[in-house]
């Protein structure tokens, strides 16, 4: 396996990744002849790429054997507090369901975050499983002052501080545009 940035090319790859990683396993539609619609996360990856938001030296993908794309994370840029303070929003993160379980997500996750460490970003916040993205370093957003979008998240809402961070950066997280829609 290999984490590299993703080129334009890797592009369609990506969201066949992403969509074939959270496809949902209810086949109702297919009795009816149709395609089921594209998962959520598909589309929002399609509109980060032409927000304002979009990070490209922070969207990595993993490779396989055969040069093929198997895995995808990406930051793209956030915003805590009044003063908007500049922070990442990381997600979604996607490995192919053939690859699952063997460390491909372990990995593209220490390449964004070390990426993010090396351009000297403060935090990194997502909404996902603590004992998943614990072992990453992710605590409570709340820890450290941060609220979510929808206090609903929970301890589901979660962020990784990294070295530029200040304790002072406080307040309401906001992700890129696109995840307003979701």
């Amino acid at each position: 396996m290999l984490i590299r940035r993703e080129t334009r090319s890797d592009i369609d790859a990506v969201r066949a990744v992403t969509s074939a990683a959270f496809a949902k396993s209810d086949t109702s539609d297919a009795s009816h002849g149709s395609h089921p619609p594209a998962p959520v996360e598909a589309t929002l990856l399609d509109a980060l790429r032409v927000c304002d938001g979009w990070l490209p030296a922070l969207s990595f993908v993993a490779t396989g054997d055969r040069g093929e794309v198997i895995g995808h994370v990406v930051c793209t840029r956030g915003h805590v507090g009044s003063d908007l303070a500049l922070a990442l929003g990381l997600g979604p993160l996607s490995v192919h369901p053939a690859h699952q379980g063997r460390g491909v997500g372990l990995a593209l996750v220490h390449a964004v975050l070390g990426a993010a460490d090396a351009f000297g970003e403060s935090l990194v916040a997502l909404l996902g499983s603590p004992a998943y993205y614990g072992r990453f370093g992710f605590r409570s957003a709340t820890e450290y002052g941060i609220t979510a979008p929808d206090p609903a998240w929970g301890e589901y809402f979660q962020v990784r501080t990294l070295t530029a961070y200040q304790p002072t950066v406080k307040g309401p997280f906001q992700y890129a545009e696109p995840f307003d829609h979701v």
